[in-house]
């Protein structure tokens, strides 16, 4: 649950969202979302780690394209929030805001989940055609651009085909966003492996500001994205993960997707923040402070 009095103007499965005018305040809590829910219960840490993670990305990934963070020192907090400084410190970003585009911009590098069901069924992932004989994450001949619509909250996002994201957005916009979607998770994919991390996938969101596309919200985090230990990877089956596949993998052997999620063991819990800082700290180098 949230520490801080002031209603959130807008309210995601992780995030909240405070309008300043030309800025917006994004603090990352500490929910956890699953199967299209949010659970009951919180996976400490989480939501600094997400922050930081993205920081770290935004910094390395600047001569790729811009972003929207202004600022995550709570110095720079508007009065009204400098209260809740110490539950804000390290899980806050002071953002810029953006025209955002309605599209989720998905570059898969490894056959996995949906990808892997539709691979199977027809030999396609998001309707572009693989070689065959690809099994259980395989790597990739190359990325591939798959995007998919924004669902509201309890619904599912709807994977588009790069067309139909063009007749959404418009034909170059649509080019811009897969271009620098590829170049991003290249530069990202890269550095990840030299830390000894697989990024399979991962989803980007975009938007405009002052005519130019920039990158927004989370980027390349555990939740946006599926990180598999690098010495441990073995083609033909599921992958052990430093992101929330523990509660998917956990809530698919304990519920039958009827009604609400079941609440999650303890172990299961400190399990997955154990995970999310280890993310942080092989992608960065970086000691998480706690």
């Amino acid at each position: 649950m949230s520490v801080i009095d002031i209603k959130p103007d807008a309210q995601g499965k992780v995030r909240d969202l405070y309008d300043l005018g030309d800025k917006l305040l994004l603090v990352a809590t500490d929910r956890i979302s699953a199967f299209d829910y949010i659970l009951e219960d919180e996976i400490p840490h989480k939501g600094a780690v997400l922050t930081q993670i993205s920081v770290f990305w935004f910094e390395l990934l600047e001569g790729v394209v811009e972003n929207h963070l202004i600022s995550t020192d709570v110095a720079d907090l508007p009065e009204q929030f400098q209260p809740y400084a110490d539950y804000l410190r390290g899980r806050f970003m002071l953002v810029r805001k953006a025209e955002m585009f309605p599209i989720e911009c998905i570059v898969r590098g490894y056959l996995a989940g949906s990808g892997l069901k539709e691979y199977n069924a027809k030999g396609t992932v998001c309707g572009i055609e693989l070689p065959v004989g690809l099994v259980n994450s395989s790597k990739l001949p190359e990325p591939i651009f798959t995007p998919s619509t924004k669902a509201e909250i309890g619904l599912h996002d709807e994977n588009i085909s790069f067309a139909r994201c063009a007749e959404i957005i418009g034909d170059e916009k649509a080019a811009a966003l897969r271009d620098l979607s590829l170049a991003v998770y290249t530069k990202a994919r890269d550095h990840a492996a030299e830390r000894g991390i697989i990024i399979a996938d991962t989803k980007f969101e975009f938007g405009m500001l002052d005519g130019k596309v920039i990158l927004a919200d989370e980027v390349l985090t555990p939740d946006s994205s599926r990180f598999w230990p690098g010495d441990l990877y073995e083609e033909g089956k599921d992958q052990p993960s430093f992101d929330k596949q523990y509660v998917r993998d956990w809530l698919t052997a304990n519920w039958d997707k009827q009604g609400n999620p079941p609440r999650l063991p303890q172990e299961v819990i400190e399990k997955t923040s154990e995970k999310y800082v280890q993310a942080y700290e092989k992608i960065t180098g970086r000691t998480f402070q706690f």
